[in-house]
């Protein structure tokens, strides 16, 4: 049995369906991360978890038990929101015991889950700052500690690093996986951000226009995306029209003056999709030429433009020369880096 299940959840407003046959099954102990651009319902469905909205249609159960008819305040679940929403006159401690408080855990017991939740979370020490005299991090990990310390059944995180400067961000990325292992909480974070989602996840749910386009482990939705929507979301890739040469035997997937031998039962137009760290320079493959050579640190990336159309190419900075603006180059790429959308039935 599920720990968290939603079973064919819509909501509508109005005449909109804001979230749409939303089905989903989540294991005790898991990280998914719903993702998606603004407006494709991933917020709205988090809300319907925690209680501030009701489904239009659907079930949501936890352990079995249907939630509709159960108060958020009842729900025993943590969440944590992108604005923090701190107590400002409430020290750290005091806004981490707020929770255990309105639980009327004793006071013994609440001191001391308290100053452990802090120390979990690297504020040993902080436990009589105000949040006005805390960076965006420390305030951040007080949210998580005050949505941790109530040993929540499922953790829920709209949005909680978008505040935080890049660095920062990713390094928050990393505590919050490492405390979600240690502690084996259910969560479920809402994100527009692909790399916080990859960082993070045993899986993800992408989301547009409120329906599921793709649930999957990090590894599997960025090198099989589902749909084009995927494809282009989820990081960058290249979308080249490939046809199929039955002249040959055998029958030969092509794309411009690349090739490769075609699947078997391969028919039809087809759209070869690669990401642009898979792509190399070669002797052959795709002609090409290079239009922008940009130095990222780490790697470099060109701008192209091919015989089927625009490309992206990422390279490590390896130390070996790479081809220059305006130079010519052929596009390689293997057949196992690639994925097809769009296939034929077998002729």
């Amino acid at each position: 049995m599920a720990h968290l299940e939603l079973d064919r959840v819509s909501k509508q407003f109005g005449a909109q369906t804001v979230v749409d046959d939303f089905s989903l099954a989540v294991g005790k102990g898991e990280f998914v991360s719903f993702l998606g651009p603004s407006g494709c319902g991933k917020t709205t469905t988090l809300q319907m978890i925690a209680g501030f909205l009701d489904p239009s249609r659907g079930v949501i159960r936890l352990e079995g038990k249907d939630l509709t008819a159960v108060q958020p305040a009842k729900r025993g679940l943590g969440i944590v929101f992108q604005s923090y929403a701190l107590f400002p006159h409430m020290t750290a401690a005091e806004n981490v015991a707020f929770g255990l408080e309105m639980r009327r855990v004793p006071r013994a017991e609440c001191r001391e889950r308290v100053g452990a939740t802090l120390a979990m979370v690297g504020l040993a020490g902080y436990e009589d700052r105000y949040p006005r005299r805390m960076s965006g991090g420390q305030q951040q990990r007080v949210a998580l500690a005050r949505a941790l310390v109530i040993r929540p059944s499922v953790l829920l995180l709209d949005e909680p690093l978008s505040n935080l400067d890049a660095k920062l961000r990713e390094g928050m990325q990393i505590e919050l996986r490492q405390i979600q292992r240690s502690i084996g909480t259910t969560t479920v974070l809402v994100t527009h951000d692909q790399n916080e989602a990859m960082s993070l996840s045993d899986r993800i749910v992408v989301m547009s226009q409120g329906r599921i386009e793709q649930i999957g482990t990090p590894q599997e939705t960025y090198e099989r995306p589902a749909s084009a929507f995927v494809s282009q979301f989820l990081g960058k890739t290249n979308d080249f029209a490939a046809t199929i040469d039955k002249t040959c035997a055998p029958a030969r997937l092509v794309a411009g003056s690349w090739s490769a031998v075609a699947p078997v039962g391969l028919a039809g137009p087809v759209t070869v999709s690669i990401r642009p760290e898979r792509i190399s320079f070669g002797d052959a493959g795709l002609a090409a030429k290079i239009v922008t050579r940009i130095f990222q640190g780490n790697h470099w990336l060109f701008q192209c433009e091919s015989e089927c159309g625009p490309a992206i190419v990422i390279r490590q900075n390896d130390g070996k020369p790479q081809p220059v603006e305006g130079e010519a180059v052929r596009l390689a790429w293997r057949p196992e880096d690639m994925s097809l959308r769009g296939v034929g039935a077998a002729a």
